[in-house]
């Protein structure tokens, strides 16, 4: 795959996964088509120009970055002149999206900027597809606090008795499910036609 069509459609997938997260993103961004993408970046685009900067739908003043570091190994130098920069537009969430995993300093290094900074990491080849769009994936939907609170006392059981799910999982990820969090999964079913459950993010 050219570098062209990578960048298009992970950048797309990036996209689409801010708007499943409730942040304001618009239509024609997110449809952008491969020929608009070039026109607008170039053939050969530079992966600075690809930063990505939207506030959430309900709370305009909660930003979230999306960075796409230039360099091919990602070090600690490069974590911090993001953060800096997350510092100056007074933004504390971010994710990162690189062509190869973090060195273990970058690693520990983002651990050192929680809580003041919450950086998350994905690789370009995990964002080549959305996989939310996967006929085997069902439907995720985090509940707000409001909801998850009328789930436990509606079934009288504590957080801790629903089924899990690991803050690792792909479907996790991508939603940014958060330990404590709860969410909603409805999967198609042959005798109730479609069959709801809920998990506990761990």
């Amino acid at each position: 795959m050219d570098n062209l069509t990578r960048l298009w459609r992970v950048r797309r997938t990036c996209l689409q996964m801010l708007n499943d997260r409730g942040y304001l993103v618009a239509h024609d961004e997110i449809n952008t088509s491969k020929d608009q993408f070039r026109d607008r970046f170039g053939e050969n685009p530079r992966k600075d120009d690809l930063t990505i900067l939207v506030p959430k739908q309900d709370d305009p003043t909660e930003q979230v970055f999306v960075f796409f570091p230039e360099e091919q190994k990602v070090g600690v130098k490069t974590i911090k002149l993001l953060a800096e920069r997350m510092k100056d537009e007074k933004v504390n969430r971010a994710i990162m999206v690189t062509a190869v995993k973090f060195t273990p300093f970058a690693k520990s290094a983002l651990e050192d900027m929680r809580p003041k900074y919450h950086i998350e990491h994905f690789l370009e080849s995990e964002l080549l597809v959305n996989i939310t769009e996967h006929t085997l994936v069902p439907p995720h939907r985090i509940l707000s606090p409001e909801e998850k609170r009328t789930l436990l006392d509606r079934y009288k059981i504590r957080e801790t008795q629903l089924p899990r799910i690991q803050a690792s999982d792909a479907v996790a990820r991508y939603l940014g499910l958060q330990r404590g969090q709860v969410v909603r999964i409805v999967r198609p079913s042959e005798t109730a036609g479609r069959y709801v459950t809920y998990r506990f993010c761990v």
